[in-house]
């Protein structure tokens, strides 16, 4: 028998750890979005996450580009950043009610010099968005797979501003909705991790001894 979407949910779920933020635990990348729109108080809660992330000398030099699909204001937005998706990302993201482009300034604004952890601080102020959608009960999905020049072009993003990942936000939608199998597959499969001696070390190599 298929999955629905709440056991899906519970298969994705992280192995609770004592202290963790819930939403750490329960965030997670669905392909399968509902046909349901994000509210405007929403949006700007994940938005005011963003806004108070850390930033090198508090630049905060990142963007978001927003597209919402079905507002008049913005749905051209929305056409922009879908188009310029590689074909397996268009087969299911166009079902998110909300795709944006994050971007950030390589350059310091208080003097020109280069800001070299720009990226950085663009991938942290993503994940403050995404936990506190993850709070929220929102789904998001972050996406490498999509051409980046032909989303210069599209949005006028200056040459001086780096190019992010596409995220696509909505509420999570049954797994069923996936018309490709290796989706399908991914989006049923219970999530992996590597343990913590791969990546703390002590010294390279060496797992650290966190007691």
């Amino acid at each position: 028998m298929a999955l629905s979407a709440i056991e899906v949910n519970d298969l994705k779920h992280a192995p609770a750890v004592e202290g963790v933020l819930p939403a750490v635990l329960g965030r997670w990348s669905p392909r399968s979005f509902a046909d349901r729109a994000v509210s405007g108080a929403d949006l700007r809660r994940v938005f005011e996450a963003a806004r108070w992330t850390a930033s090198s000398r508090n630049e905060q030099p990142w963007r978001f580009v927003v597209g919402l699909r079905d507002s008049a204001a913005s749905s051209l937005t929305y056409r922009k950043i879908f188009s310029t998706l590689a074909s397996s990302n268009q087969v299911w993201a166009g079902k998110a009610p909300v795709l944006m482009l994050g971007v950030t300034s390589t350059k310091f604004a208080h003097n020109g010099a280069e800001n070299r952890v720009a990226l950085y601080d663009l991938g942290a102020a993503a994940s403050y968005l995404t936990l506190e959608a993850s709070a929220l009960g929102l789904a998001t999905h972050q996406m490498a797979g999509f051409d980046q020049a032909a989303a210069r072009k599209a949005l006028g993003i200056p040459e001086d501003f780096a190019i992010g990942a596409v995220i696509a936000l909505g509420y999570q939608g049954e797994p069923s909705a996936l018309t490709d199998a290796h989706h399908f597959e991914q989006e049923t499969t219970p999530r992996t991790r590597k343990a913590l001696g791969e990546f703390v070390f002590s010294a390279w190599g060496e797992a650290a001894e966190l007691g």
